[in-house]
């Protein structure tokens, strides 16, 4: 929109004409000014309506000439200019008119506030009917509530997900329309909900929901929504198809026969184990290529043409004689490939296949039962819960040394969370789909360290198993080993193993035969490494080889903001494990946790929640649910407080990490506590918290 569109035209005098002459105008046009143009029509000037009060009031005669009570501080716009710059210009100066001027500085026409008003309406008569085409227009539903929850807005795409017409809508409350919506929780709350799956009338949706803010306050709230119900259908045939394809690649696999898949055009899309391994190649070096480029006198491609079956043919594949039957594959009435079938004749052939998959199932059962008698990598960073900004930057760099293959050592007190750092950087890294092996060195017998370590050969001692055994570091291949406890680790199977992180290969006691092995080493200690190299208790060089990225998990007692949200965090896993419904901890108790120095450190604090939830605590865990021991240490505390004045100090210490967490938000604060809000605030009161 631009000046000239909205400009008064016509009206201007002449610096000689009297102050009759200016009544008689501005009777005729109803303006408040007219500009003051010379013969050439340029500005001199302007002449308003307060002017001319202002010289009849001071006995002026009406036969004065204009140029003696004219303005001449003129402010001038162009007709081009846009009205959003006029209108942000008027905002910041004091006044009620400009004179339209054309580039030569003629007056063209006159700009009023009352003008500039006009032009606002009309724009935002425009934006609301572009506002509301676009709403309409939406493939996703709208609603939209006011302050008192009402509907205010209910688009065309929200009556077709619905059923639910506009008409009937608009102006009742949202809950007696759709009271599984969320929109008065948002109102109530000002907290938006993004990305919500949940059931609207008799759809699936997934919904996200925001408050509408106006100058620090909500006046309303909308929710922008889209029907995910025939996509949740389409998933599960998805899902049903992808199972029907896994069956088939599995029966496939299985199938003793050799089976090869061809398109249209003689493409091979599909072949099973047997024909690699007859062919001596994997199934990636076969798909994608002609079929007659594998099999030079095969015959799959013209079955793919013609749709001509051609069942139980003699075929000599690389100087063997194989019955061999091709199928036409056709959907719709129309060939689409082929698929051929291979029976391998040659007896002494099928014996020899036979005993190779015997041997082959045999491994991998064995190595099936070894896996599963070591513990995975299960825990990932998302389960290292914690505030402390210490361990939050050990995460940041255990983080990224994962991305890299360098060793690790993790030094921390017993119960600090190290194995679940070293699960956590394993499931992060590149050999997460590789083993995760652990090894407590403290826990086995010293004479059982480096077969455990390295395996055995047949024969290497009284009672060895027929093909000897495997070491955890042949099971940890291409993946992690875990080294717990290591400076519990003898010094004569440190060499061995500094000599194995050197090399990268071992060799199993007892045996002669080198076994190359790519595997990380993430080393755990609660005892102070270099104060037994000083000792001669443990290698300096394999110490320094292990510490290549070194983590050191301070105790809980140094993080105590991490005690609050690790206590809620044990009482959801023990409410899924022992059945229990515990909402929340007492302030009472909350107290307790906070103040005990923990010497057990994380395992300690789950052991004390586990046990309190074996209690029968009901809703609620209270201060008769904890270890008697820890309010007896309380009492002993060498800083000489009351046991009265430790609790109000824990409490103090547990809500103020509430409201930090919650960013001040005393309302969320109180829930996380699981107290009420008069409860909170009486107690926040009492403390001095403010």
């Amino acid at each position: 929109m631009l000046v000239k569109e909205f400009m008064s035209k016509g009206a201007f005098l002449r610096p000689d004409q009297s102050l009759r002459e200016a009544v008689e105008l501005f009777q005729l046009t109803n303006l408040e000014a007219a500009p003051v143009v010379d013969e050439e029509h340029r500005v001199i000037g302007i002449f308003t309506k307060s002017r001319l009060f202002a010289g009849l009031l001071e006995n002026y005669s009406l036969d004065e000439p204009v140029y003696t009570l004219m303005k001449q501080d003129v402010v001038t716009v162009p007709p081009d200019m846009s009205m959003s710059v006029v209108t942000e210009h008027v905002r910041h100066i004091r006044v009620g008119q400009a004179v339209v001027t054309s580039e030569s500085g003629k007056a063209v026409g006159m700009l009023t506030k009352a003008d500039v008003i006009r032009a606002l309406l009309t724009q935002n008569d425009l934006l609301s009917t572009e506002l509301g085409t676009v709403v309409d227009s939406m493939h996703n539903g709208v609603i939209a509530i006011n302050a008192q929850g009402e509907v205010t807005t209910f688009n065309p795409a929200a009556e077709r997900i619905l059923g639910i017409s506009a008409q009937w809508a608009l102006g009742k409350h949202i809950q007696s329309i759709l009271p599984e919506s969320n929109l008065i929780n948002v109102l109530k709350t000002g907290t938006a909900e993004i990305g919500r799956k949940h059931k609207m009338g008799n759809c699936t949706v997934v919904s996200n929901c925001t408050p509408i803010v106006l100058e620090g306050r909500i006046i309303g709230a909308t929710s922008i929504f889209s029907d995910v119900t025939e996509y949740e259908k389409v998933a599960q045939e998805l899902a049903s198809v992808k199972k029907l394809q896994r069956t088939m690649e599995n029966i496939l696999a299985l199938a003793y026969d050799g089976i090869v898949v061809v398109d249209q055009e003689g493409i091979i899309t599909m072949v099973n184990r047997a024909v690699c391994e007859f062919l001596n190649t994997q199934p990636e070096m076969l798909v994608g290529k002609p079929i007659q480029d594998v099999l030079d006198n095969s015959r799959l491609h013209i079955v793919a043409k013609t749709g001509v079956a051609e069942i139980a043919q003699v075929q000599v594949i690389r100087g063997h004689r194989f019955l061999v039957s091709r199928l036409p594959i056709i959907e719709e009435g129309r060939v689409v490939g082929a698929v051929g079938k291979i029976t391998f004749r040659g007896l002494e052939e099928l014996k020899e296949m036979v005993r190779r998959l015997e041997s082959l199932e045999n491994q991998v059962a064995y190595y099936r039962e070894e896996l599963s008698k070591v513990t995975g990598a299960k825990f990932t960073f998302d389960h290292i819960v914690s505030s402390s900004v210490e361990v939050m930057r050990l995460k940041t760099m255990a983080m990224q040394a994962a991305r890299g293959s360098s060793n690790v050592l993790i030094l921390g007190e017993t119960g600090t969370g190290k194995e679940l750092f070293a699960q956590a950087i394993h499931n992060a890294s590149m050999r997460r789909v590789k083993p995760f092996i652990k090894i407590n060195c403290a826990a086995i017998p010293e004479s059982l360290l480096e077969s455990e370590f390295f395996g055995y050969a047949e024969g290497a001692f009284t009672g060895a198993l027929k093909g000897g055994k495997p070491g955890k570091f042949e099971l940890a291949d291409g993946g992690t080993i875990f080294l717990d406890e290591i400076g519990d680790m003898p010094v004569e199977l440190q060499a061995k193993l500094l000599r194995v992180l050197q090399d990268r290969e071992i060799e199993r006691v007892g045996g002669t035969q080198v076994i190359p092995v790519d595997v990380r080493v993430i080393a755990a200690s609660n005892r102070d490494l270099a104060q037994l190299v000083k000792e001669g208790k443990f290698r300096e060089d394999l110490f320094y080889r292990l510490n290549v990225v070194c983590i050191q998990i301070p105790p809980l007692r140094e993080r105590k903001e991490d005690v609050l949200p690790l206590a809620h965090c044990f009482v959801k896993k023990h409410n899924q494990i022992t059945g229990r419904a515990v909402k929340a901890i007492s302030p009472e108790a909350l107290a307790v946790l906070q103040a005990y120095d923990w010497p057990g450190n994380v395992r300690e604090l789950e052991n004390v929640i586990e046990r309190a939830m074996n209690l029968d605590p009901g809703e609620e865990l209270l201060v008769s649910h904890l270890p008697a021991h820890m309010l007896k240490w309380k009492k002993e505390r060498q800083d000489g407080l009351s046991f009265q004045q430790t609790m109000e100090s824990a409490e103090r210490s547990a809500i103020m990490q509430a409201l930090r967490e919650t960013g001040g938000n005393r309302s969320h604060a109180a829930r996380l506590l699981g107290m009420s809000r008069s409860r909170f605030y009486e107690r926040m009161r009492k403390l001095g918290i403010t």
